[in-house]
């Protein structure tokens, strides 16, 4: 039975890794997950200086899922390189880098430091505020969704992951805008803006005012992006969004995604990840399955593969 999956040339041993900001580096999961099981480890977002994050409080919960504003605290890349990457090279699993940044120039620093790691993708995280755009998201715009994947290309070393956000009109329009700027692969979806008020202070749940909802109640709107982007682009796709158990991670699958990330089900089953492998692999076995690409889009038509009729319809 072939679980493996090859997302831009990089060969995965299995579909599945972490959803960023989920998992930190995998540090305080190992003594749960056996990290060799998994076919990537996708690290939290660094940035090439530390960020404070949000005030608190950062993180409230929600009807099927949660608000996070932690606002991609991190250590910066300095501390990153010497102590997280050292750690995550000790297993035998793909290293996937979420790099952040507030300037396009923030961006394509951090990415030429990370150019001699030894680490095997990275994944840019466009739903950041551009402070140079009035602090609408990268992410938000095609034109500087375009122009800051082709600035990121120009420096990687490694094959470049577009984290698209949901947070847009049309998704198809931003997965065109990055793969037309050299994306090898997209990412989708990231966190849905939301709000939540707590009547008993009668002020908002977390300081920030919003936050990012994540959880299963998202997961029919990842999926539905998911089956657009895959009719849309020519490029591999992580899915993501609401995803806890093997039967999410399969309709990601199914709708077009090459690869799964799981995310805030981590927090309450730290688990997670190992069992979804576990059950995509007995799904396969229970349907005669052999090749996870028999799985993959199988339910995707593209307009380009349709056989149109010979006769008009009347």
């Amino acid at each position: 039975m072939n679980l493996s999956v090859n997302i831009a040339g990089v060969e995965w041993k299995n579909p599945v890794t972490t959803a960023s900001g989920t998992f930190g580096s995998g540090m305080e999961y190992a003594e749960y997950v056996d990290l060799n099981k998994l076919g990537a480890v996708t690290t939290k977002g660094v940035a090439n200086v530390p960020w404070p994050g949000n005030p608190t409080p950062r993180i409230a919960e929600t009807y099927g899922g949660m608000i996070n504003a932690i606002g991609l605290q991190n250590p910066g890349l300095d501390t990153f390189i010497s102590r997280d990457i050292p750690f995550l090279k000790q297993y035998d699993t793909k290293i996937i880098v979420n790099v952040c940044g507030k300037t396009e120039e923030d961006y394509v620093d951090a990415v030429e430091k990370l150019s001699e790691q030894t680490v095997d993708m990275l994944e840019i995280n466009i739903s950041c505020p551009n402070v140079k755009e009035g602090g609408i998201a990268f992410g938000q715009n095609p034109a500087s969704a375009e122009r800051i994947t082709a600035a990121v290309k120009k420096v990687a070393k490694h094959p470049v992951i577009m984290k698209l956000s949901p947070n847009v009109t049309d998704i198809t329009e931003m997965a065109k805008a990055v793969e037309a700027g050299g994306a090898d692969a997209v990412s989708l979806i990231n966190t849905i803006t939301g709000m939540k008020i707590d009547i008993n202070r009668r002020t908002f749940a977390v300081a920030n005012k919003t936050g990012g909802m994540s959880g299963p109640a998202v997961k029919p709107v990842a999926v539905r992006m998911v089956y657009q982007v895959a009719n849309a682009v020519r490029l591999p796709i992580i899915g993501m969004g609401g995803i806890a158990t093997a039967e999410d991670a399969l309709e990601f699958i199914m709708a077009g995604a090459s690869a799964v990330a799981v995310g805030t089900a981590n927090f309450h089953n730290p688990t997670a990840t190992v069992e979804i492998v576990d059950g995509i692999a007995a799904y396969m076995k229970k349907n005669n399955i052999e090749d996870i690409h028999e799985l993959i889009g199988c339910v995707t038509v593209s307009y380009t593969h349709l056989t149109l009729p010979t006769t008009p319809y009347v």
